[in-house]
């Protein structure tokens, strides 16, 4: 298995990740996770502009152009010979020693990258039947438009609700619906298609754009506004998006089964918009 070391492809054994490094010690740090389709990264030029905005919001200096990190994960994906996968890639703010809270001066410590690629097919079952989600309040700090590697907050909230038996959570700030724990959220109701609007409460998803962008072009009006956690039990159909699981329908939510427990006719619609759209830009492959 190789891995993006910096500007290095390696293998995996080769790589050695120090402990005095910000990113292991405070989780200080960016990260993306991109689609592979057909052999192609879908949204790639997207991913990076999220990432280089991110490194602007915490103050770190990257130490390679697009272009030449571009080239590196292509690199990378042809080299391991992915076709349908998932590569995850994670800057650092790079290795401070002694220890110190304080911003360390970019000219002296430089920004570290790894990134890895691995097999992965789209979740067509759970695409085609649904899943639940608990409500579980939103106690995440106040950045979550950052992509940081600090995912403390949504890793217990995915817990909370495993526990209590439920497939992801669906969050709950101040009485509105926020995101899913590692998804944006979306609910349809009378044919409109509500989800929170961007901003520090929630993570601009690439998915989320590419969403809007297709119910635009399929008439169906969307409004980014934050609703009520109380809608949540009213609505004739949920969903979530992530790059990774792409449009997955939500049929319950708690116990209250959402319209007729199946996937609704607007989810179904964007998913079959988001599978076109993929297999235009990257090619159709074996994953349907």
């Amino acid at each position: 298995m190789h891995i993006l070391w910096n500007d290095q492809l390696v293998e995996r054994e080769a790589v050695k990740i120090d402990i005095e490094d910000r990113g292991y010690q405070y989780g200080d740090g960016l990260y993306e996770m991109i689609r592979v389709y057909n052999g192609q990264l879908y949204m790639l030029s997207e991913h990076l502009e999220r990432l280089w905005q991110g490194a602007e919001k915490i103050r770190m200096v990257l130490p390679f152009t697009k272009e030449g990190l571009t080239d590196n994960l292509k690199k990378l994906v042809a080299l391991e010979g992915i076709k349908e996968g998932k590569l995850y890639f994670q800057v650092t703010r790079g290795i401070d020693s002694p220890r110190n809270h304080v911003l360390p001066d970019p000219e002296k410590v430089k920004a570290v990258l790894t990134g890895n690629v691995l097999p992965y097919q789209r979740p067509v079952e759970l695409m085609e039947t649904g899943m639940s989600v608990g409500v579980v309040p939103d106690t995440r700090w106040l950045h979550c438009d950052i992509k940081s590697l600090s995912l403390m907050g949504n890793v217990l909230a995915l817990d909370e609700a495993k526990r209590q038996g439920f497939d992801d959570a669906v969050l709950v700030r101040d009485g509105k619906v926020t995101e899913a724990s590692a998804a944006n959220f979306w609910l349809v109701k009378d044919g409109v298609v509500y989800t929170h609007p961007d901003g520090n409460l929630i993570l601009p998803g690439i998915t989320k754009m590419k969403i809007i962008e297709l119910a635009h072009e399929l008439g169906i009006p969307v409004k980014e506004t934050a609703v009520a956690e109380a809608e949540l039990f009213n609505a004739d159909e949920c969903f979530t998006s992530s790059s990774l699981k792409e449009i997955t329908p939500v049929v319950k939510v708690n116990e209250k089964i959402i319209g007729s427990g199946i996937p609704g006719a607007i989810t179904k619609k964007l998913i079959a918009a988001y599978i076109a759209d993929v297999n235009a830009q990257c090619g159709e492959s074996d994953n349907r």
